[in-house]
Parts: C-alpha cells; sequence; structure tokens
C-alpha cells in the first residue's frame, strides 16, 4: 500500500505527540512541517533530510506532493488552513476543537465534499479501542436516565495567568478557553454515544478579560438527564458514570477511558475488559483518518458527531457569554 506523505502544521507539544502515534503506522510518512518560525520548525524536525520545514504557510498549500495534512495552529487558524489545504489537494485532520463555531464547520464541510478530501475532527476518544467497549456494554444497564461526565484538569499556565504572564491558552481572540479546550471531549463522547440533545442549560465562569475558566451544560433527551463538568483552574479524580435502570457504568479519564466498570443495583461489580492502548492513544484517530484516504471507511459519522458537538458548544457559549472575534466575521 502507497505511503500517504504527510505535513504537520505546528511544532507544540501536541505535535510532537501525533508524530510518535503516527509512526507507528505502516502507511505514515513523516514529508514536511509548518513553522511561523523557520529556525524553530528546522530545530523541531530534528536534522531529518527527507523533511521539509515550510515558513509560509503558500508554499506548503501549493505543494504537489503533500497528501494530508495534520493541524495543530491555534482553534481561530483552523478553518481558514483547511479550506486553503482541501481547495489545494490535501486531507485534513485538525485538532480538536475543529473550527471556532459551526459557522466555519459547515464551510470546511462544503469545501471538502466539494473537492472529495476528507475533513475530520481528530477527537482522540471517539477511536480507542475503551470507547467501543463502553458502547457494547450499555445494554447491560438498561434504560439510561443519568449521565455525569467530569473534565477538570489544572492548567500549568493558570499559574503564570495569575502572575500577570498571559500564555496563549488564556487569550480569547484564540478561539480558546476551558469549554473549546476540554469540555468539548465531554460534549463529543455524549453527543456519539447519545446524539443531539433536545435543549441544554450552561453556566460559566469568565476570568477578567480573558476566556472562560470552567463551568458545566446540563443536556435533556427523552427521559436522560446529563451533567458535563470541565474546568481549566481546579483539579478532579471522580470517574465519569452512565446510570441505568439496571445499573451504573463507571470509567476514568473521558480522553483515554480505563478502568471501566459496571455496579448492578444487587451490588455486583462486572469489571470490564481492559482496554489495552498502542504507546500512544493518538494512533486509532490517525489509523481512521489514513483508513478514510484508502477509501476503507467514511468518515460521515464521526462528521455528523462533530456537527452535533458544535451546535451544542455554540449554544452553551451564547448562555455562558463567550465571544470571539471569529464570530463576529
Amino acid at each position: 500500500m502507497k505511503k500517504i506523505r504527510f505535513a504537520v502544521v505546528g511544532t507544540n507539544f501536541i505535535t510532537k505527540r501525533f508524530l510518535e502515534a503516527a509512526y507507528l503506522l505502516n502507511q505514515f510518512e513523516f514529508a514536511a512541517v509548518y513553522s511561523r518560525d523557520l529556525n524553530r520548525g528546522r530545530a523541531f524536525i530534528h536534522d531529518l533530510e527527507s523533511v521539509r520545514v515550510f515558513d509560509c504557510f503558500d508554499d506548503l498549500v501549493n505543494s504537489k506532493d503533500i497528501d494530508a495534512v495534520y493541524i495543530a495552529s491555534p482553534t481561530y487558524c483552523h478553518a481558514s488552513q483547511s479550506i486553503l489545504l482541501i481547495e489545494n489537494g490535501k486531507h485534513v485532520l485538525c485538532e480538536k476543537p475543529i473550527a471556532s463555531n459551526l459557522f466555519e464547520w459547515k464551510n470546511m464541510i462544503h469545501v471538502a465534499n466539494e473537492n472529495k478530501k476528507i475533513i475530520l475532527e481528530a477527537m482522540r476518544p471517539l477511536f480507542t479501542p475503551a470507547y467501543q467497549i463502553i458502547k457494547e456494554n450499555l445494554i447491560k444497564i438498561g434504560p439510561i436516565r443519568k449521565v455525569n461526565f467530569n473534565f477538570c484538569q489544572y492548567s500549568s499556565r493558570y499559574d503564570n495567568f495569575k502572575a500577570g504572564i498571559i500564555e496563549n491558552a488564556f487569550k480569547p481572540e484564540l478561539s480558546n478557553g476551558a469549554l473549546m479546550d476540554i469540555g468539548v471531549y465531554c460534549v463529543a463522547v455524549l453527543v456519539s454515544l447519545f446524539g443531539k440533545p433536545i435543549n441544554i442549560s450552561a453556566n460559566g465562569y469568565i476570568l477578567p478579560k480573558s476566556i472562560d475558566a470552567m463551568g458545566n451544560i446540563i443536556a435533556l433527551y427523552n427521559g436522560m438527564e446529563a451533567n458535563l463538568v470541565y474546568s481549566k483552574i481546579t483539579n478532579s479524580e471522580l470517574p465519569c458514570e452512565i446510570q441505568g435502570e439496571k445499573g451504573t457504568l463507571y470509567f476514568e479519564q473521558i480522553v483515554s477511558p480505563k478502568h471501566m466498570r459496571i455496579k448492578y443495583n444487587d451490588g455486583h461489580v462486572e469489571m470490564l475488559p481492559e482496554a489495552v492502548y498502542l504507546p500512544y492513544d493518538m494512533v486509532y484517530a490517525i489509523e481512521a483518518f489514513t483508513n478514510m484516504i484508502n477509501g476503507k471507511s467514511i468518515q460521515d459519522e464521526y462528521n455528523r458527531i462533530t456537527t452535533n458537538s458544535m451546535e451544542v458548544i455554540d449554544e452553551a457559549r451564547k448562555q455562558i457569554g463567550i465571544i470571539y472575534p471569529a464570530d463576529l466575521l
């Protein structure tokens, strides 16, 4: 099978994780990196002679020997960069959240469909073996009535923020914030398992002249309620739980679920199979993306999840009062 020649946009720790995962796949070939700083780009590739470094985005866009691009730039760049790349013959795997808002995402899908290219959000949990185990075992707990998803992770950059040093993670003009950064995982997993809610109620705390730092979303379904809790300024070790009439399914770490178990109403506990992860869990999303490029699977299901998730996030931002410059274009 012909290798897929990838370029990456960005030289941050997320891009490094992508490469560590991608190298596990036989279909992958690292061909180029884009960085606004040429020296930083060169340092990133560690003198790999076969990998080109671009400091002009148009040069990457116009490169004819790149098949696909992984985008890990700030969120506000995702739509414009993806559209340019797709219009010039590249498939795109884009970090979450894939766009600043639903309007941008719909434009991205439209361009991808017109150009017959793949556009996919790298929403890691949806591609992991653990996620499949959770889906397959939901039937055991009967009709589902309540869902509690929790992702609270203290940001190391918050200390700098309190000291007056404002890093990118706390800049709203980049379409950042707790909802977009980590709450999006809770939303995507909820929507993928149960579909789009009938309606939501959202609350959050916005730091002065900065991003939303924490929040919660209550999502209502027919006969079911979900509570999503997320924060960048506190920590929590509470497990996620899906409560059914026959028992409750628990798991830890919504991004890479583990320690999955069902506690039935009679007190019996069933430990679900522990998912066997390859060293880097991003590999599953990359593998799905390459399979889509090779025609082995389709992206429609995942793009529907992204669409529904963006609708929920847009409504939550509206209720909380989170507005980005990208919303005003």
